[in-house]
C-alpha cells in the first residue's frame, strides 16, 4: 500500500541506531506515525523537528502496519520557532490535543488549522484567539460541541456574555442574570455580533472555557490530565499580550 500526503511533524522518537518514527498531522490521513530509516541522520534531523512542514510518501504492506515515512521538506521554520518560548509550548500544546484524536482520522480543518496557528505564533493576540478556536472545533471533533450562536433560553443571537456550564450553550445577560455566578463567561471575540480582538481578560476568559469542558468531556472520563504546555502557552501568551498592552 501507499499513499502520498502534506503534513505537519508533531514528533519524533529513536528507533534503533539510525533510524526514527515520525509523527505527523496529515490533511488527508490525520495523525499518522512512520518509521524513516535514516532519521537519525545529520541531513533528517532538521527536517523531522516539531513544526516543520513535510512531504510524505508511507509505503506498507498492509494498511494496519507502521510502514514506512519518505519524507521532503517543504518549510523548515523549527528553527526560528525554537527562539520563542510561546511557540515552543503551543506546538507541544496542540500536538497534545491532536494526540486526543484517533489516530489515523482524518481531521484536515483542524492540520490547516495547526498550520494557521504556526504562522501566527510572533503575536500573542492572534495566536491566544486562534489557539482557543482550535479547541473549540477539537470539542466539535470529539463529539462536544459547544453552541455559541444563540441563546439557550430565549433564542436571541445578541448580547450573549454567559455559557451554560451544563449544556456548552451561550446564554444572554438577561436570560443569565439569576444564575450569572454559575456560569461562564463567553469573551467578545467568540461572539458573531462583536468585531473586535481579544484583550487579556478576554484571552484568559476563553481558555477557561475551552478547558472547563475539556476537563469534564474528555480529561477527566479518560483518568488523564492535560499536558503542561497549555498552561505554559496561556501564560506566556497572556505575559506577552499585556507586555504588548502597556508598552
Amino acid at each position: 500500500m501507499e499513499w502520498q500526503d502534506e503534513g505537519i511533524v508533531l514528533g519524533m522518537r529513536r528507533h534503533g541506531e539510525t533510524s526514527a518514527i515520525a509523527e505527523v498531522m496529515t490533511l488527508a490521513h490525520g495523525r499518522h506515525l512512520g518509521l524513516v530509516r535514516g532519521g537519525r541522520s545529520r541531513a533528517m534531523r532538521p527536517v523531522l523537528q516539531p513544526g516543520n512542514r513535510v512531504s510524505l510518501t508511507w509505503r506498507a504492506r498492509l494498511s494496519e502496519h507502521l510502514g514506512e515515512f519518505r519524507v521532503e521538506p517543504l518549510s523548515q521554520r523549527a528553527g526560528i520557532l525554537m527562539q520563542s518560548a510561546t511557540a515552543l509550548h503551543g506546538l507541544r500544546a496542540m500536538a497534545a490535543l491532536l494526540r486526543l484524536l484517533p489516530e489515523r482520522d482524518p481531521h484536515r480543518h483542524l492540520c490547516e488549522a495547526v498550520e494557521v496557528i504556526i504562522a501566527n505564533l510572533d503575536d500573542p493576540v492572534s495566536a491566544g484567539e486562534l489557539y482557543v478556536r482550535f479547541e473549540l472545533a477539537l470539542l466539535n471533533e470529539l463529539g462536544f460541541g459547544l453552541d455559541l450562536a444563540r441563546c439557550a433560553a430565549n433564542g436571541s443571537v445578541v448580547d450573549l456574555v454567559y455559557v451554560s456550564p451544563k449544556s456548552g450553550r451561550a446564554v444572554s445577560r438577561d436570560a443569565g442574570a439569576p444564575y450569572a455566578d454559575r456560569m461562564l463567561s463567553l469573551p467578545d471575540f467568540l461572539r458573531a455580533d462583536i468585531n473586535e480582538a481579544a484583550d487579556p481578560a478576554g484571552l484568559a476568559a476563553g481558555f477557561r472555557l475551552t478547558g472547563f469542558f475539556l476537563d469534564r468531556h474528555v480529561y477527566e472520563p479518560r483518568g488523564i490530565r492535560p499536558d503542561s504546555a497549555r498552561d505554559s502557552f496561556i501564560a506566556a501568551t497572556l505575559r506577552a499580550l499585556e507586555k504588548q498592552e502597556t508598552a
